[in-house]
């Protein structure tokens, strides 16, 4: 498949380009493939995040429709708990998401979370390059592990951070170890008596969190039963983008974000101990601006296998 392929041919080509990049992440046909969308970015990429059962999937649904009415395309990853079993993605199978399968500016796509601590399955950036340069807006919803669930930080160009009412005081928040991560913090299930605490908590415990680059989190209560606040969510979810594309910093940002994970690819594929050693074999195993990532990690493999 090259690259016109997936631009022009639809959901049915998307669909098959994930597939290859399952089947055959390695093959230099699909590494071209993911180099090329690498360099081909049009979505913005908003990471969904929070603990299970904080109504993450309510709330893309609530989205969906919402963004299609604004006019814009809309790709979803939804990285699901694995089935021991299979390996799959254990909610795959079952309709998480109301979308109109008639609808071909929605594409959605379970991904099972395998033996991946950080909220994320291993194929969700590849996925997440291929419908960015696609679609209009990518959502990533991710697992829901808690603690663990901060890869999302260096795949998105906005988190948004859930978390529902009687949920925990400030400490609590801290503690979880993701406060510095939200570009957005939303309070799900609104409607609770307790949400109102919990926005004070959140308050709380994102003061305490000093941002280097200027932006302010905002918290948002919102029902997504019921659609209340996903229209104040989507113009945070804007502003946020029109902010990133000012100074260059869209640009900073994901540069840095590929280079966190490229350097978490190398270790995942060779070790610690093999990323040394072909560091003192001299290999340049940092990713520079125009390089393409993909291609640099076979040769890498290539160079250190050998």
């Amino acid at each position: 498949m090259t690259f016109q392929d997936l631009t022009d041919g639809g959901k049915a080509a998307m669909a098959e380009a994930l597939a290859v990049l399952e089947s055959a992440p390695d093959a230099p046909q699909t590494i071209g493939l993911l180099d090329t969308a690498y360099a081909a970015p049009r979505a913005q990429v908003v990471g969904i995040t929070g603990p299970p059962g904080v109504g993450k999937s309510t709330l893309l649904g609530a989205l969906i429709p919402k963004l299609r009415e604004s006019g814009r395309t809309v790709g979803v990853i939804a990285v699901d708990p694995s089935s021991r079993q299979t390996g799959g993605a254990l909610l795959g199978d079952r309709l998480r998401l109301m979308t109109d399968p008639e609808d071909t500016g929605v594409f959605v796509r379970s991904m099972a979370a395998r033996d991946r601590l950080g909220g994320l399955a291993e194929l969700t950036v590849g996925g997440m390059l291929l419908m960015r340069a696609v679609f209009d807006v990518v959502l990533i919803e991710t697992v829901g592990v808690g603690q663990s669930e901060t890869d999302v930080a260096w795949v998105a160009d906005t988190v948004v951070f859930c978390v529902q009412p009687g949920s925990g005081d400030s400490l609590q928040f801290m503690k979880a170890g993701i406060m510095e991560i939200p570009d957005l913090a939303v309070v799900t299930k609104a409607d609770m008596e307790a949400a109102q605490r919990t926005k004070a908590d959140l308050k709380a415990a994102l003061a305490h969190q000093r941002r280097r680059d200027g932006w302010t989190v905002p918290i948002l209560p919102v029902g997504a039963q019921k659609g209340s606040g996903i229209a104040p969510l989507m113009e945070a979810i804007d502003r946020h983008r029109d902010w990133l594309g000012e100074a260059g910093r869209l640009e900073a940002r994901r540069h840095a974000n590929a280079k966190l994970w490229f350097r978490e690819a190398l270790t995942t594929r060779f070790g610690r101990e093999g990323v040394k050693r072909a560091e003192m074999l001299g290999c340049r195993m940092n990713l520079d601006r125009g390089d393409a990532p993909y291609e640099r990690l076979a040769d890498l493999s290539a160079a250190i296998v050998d």
